[in-house]
């Protein structure tokens, strides 16, 4: 019989189990046609098809069949001209070896990173850090496995383009990225930098890196949000806003517009756009900053143009917080930062300290104890560290409850009226 008559007894489903354990012995033997293994579980049909073809004789086990496969290799090659490996290339699924295997995840890794170990961030602590991470090393594990060469190299090309940009911009004039045309540049694809995109997940933790904050939290889209845009990179630099209250600035236009409102006591919502566009010199040397737009409401209701200056995050900074926050500190300004007491607040509180070098303002242990309720809100998320007093975080731990910057708002009031 010639080598390709009538190969399709291969393809019936009774030597599916047969050609299936050969297959994954001969790959991990690099194709070595020694020693035996044992067909398990087989039906009786199957059964007798395999020992009918092996020419055996059943053995104690009626579901079970002994392989040789030098034995095997005779008898195909005996019936049908070709070897055991030239059977599974007619078939059109040739045997590769495991070292074969080996060697080409092995290139194919080394074509995945070289664009990262090319890279001129790769003399940066921060890019080798995420790059040697174990979850960035899983990363692209499994880009290996799904033959991807392209994501990595997208994620450096973004990396390399918001570091050219360089730090927050203070009262340079400097616009921020855009984060659709970091995705375009990159990818192609406007979309490929959303939130909990497969780039996206690469690129966050070394922006974290490059920042030297915790790594983000995937499901997390606020967090990662001001993760991009401390690394001023915004999705739109309308939508990215910040409020003040009686926070004098020096300037054309915006500054006269800041200076203007403090001395009516009137808050005032400054976009990034016009930060950018119209750079403002805060000259307060004392700033307080809250998290929550409900306590500026406050004190501009009660204490009008008598309130010390206050800048409102709204949750986590935004670009335009850092815009503003940067040139305060780098005119002279000195920081104050109250937030709540949850999770969230003491790491958006960690952030600014770290960042700024601002002071906790009534965000300590005793602050916590001495208002937390005794109902309230479950605390959850993510538990954070309280550098700047150990026992408060010991404090929440131990309550388990929430203490919204807006319950301690007349306290808070207080300080603001008393400057």
């Amino acid at each position: 019989m010639s080598a390709h008559d009538d190969l399709a007894v291969f393809r019936s489903s009774r030597f599916q189990a047969l050609l299936a354990r050969t297959r994954d012995v001969l790959e991990k033997r690099d194709g070595a046609l020694s020693g035996m293994f044992t067909l398990k579980d087989l039906d009786a049909e199957e059964a007798q098809h395999v020992r009918g073809f092996l020419g055996r004789e059943p053995g104690s086990r009626p579901d079970q069949v002994k392989v040789h496969l030098e034995h095997l290799d005779t008898v195909v090659r005996d019936g049908y001209g070709l070897g055991l490996l030239e059977l599974f290339d007619a078939l059109g699924d040739p045997v590769r070896f495991r070292s074969q295997a080996r060697r080409e995840a092995e290139d194919l890794r080394e074509r995945i990173l070289a664009p990262a170990l090319a890279s001129p961030l790769h003399d940066q602590p921060w890019f080798r850090s995420w790059l040697e991470h174990r979850d960035t090393r899983s990363a692209i594990t499994q880009r290996v496995t799904a033959k991807d060469t392209e994501s990595l190299a997208h994620a450096v090309q973004v990396l390399e383009a918001v570091d050219a940009h360089g730090s927050l911009a203070t009262g340079s004039g400097t616009a921020p990225l855009l984060l659709q045309n970091l995705a375009v540049d990159a990818t192609g694809d406007t979309k490929a930098l959303n939130n909990r995109t497969a780039l996206s997940r690469l690129v966050l933790p070394a922006l974290a890196a490059r920042r030297g904050t915790t790594r983000p939290d995937d499901k997390d889209a606020e967090e990662n949000r001001a993760l991009w845009e401390e690394n001023d990179v915004v999705q739109d630099d309308l939508a990215s806003r910040v409020l003040v209250l009686n926070l004098p600035a020096e300037g054309p236009v915006l500054g006269a517009w800041m200076t203007e409102a403090a001395d009516h006591g009137v808050p005032l919502q400054v976009t990034l756009h016009q930060l950018v566009r119209f750079p403002p010199v805060p000259t307060a040397r004392v700033i307080h900053v809250c998290e929550n737009p409900a306590v500026l409401r406050k004190a501009a209701e009660e204490l009008g143009a008598a309130s010390a200056p206050l800048i409102c995050t709204e949750g986590w900074p935004s670009a335009a917080f850092h815009r503003i926050a940067s040139a305060a500190v780098t005119a002279g300004a000195r920081l104050r930062y109250h937030g709540d007491f949850d999770w969230a607040g003491v790491h958006i509180a960690e952030r600014i300290l770290a960042r700024y070098g601002a002071e906790p303002w009534r965000m300590s242990a005793a602050d916590y104890l001495g208002h937390v309720p005794t109902e309230s809100r479950e605390l959850r998320g993510t538990e954070r560290a309280t550098p700047w007093d150990p026992a408060l975080r010991e404090a929440m731990r131990e309550r388990g409850t929430v203490l919204f910057e807006e319950s301690v708002g007349s306290v808070l009031v207080g300080d603001l009226g008393a400057r």
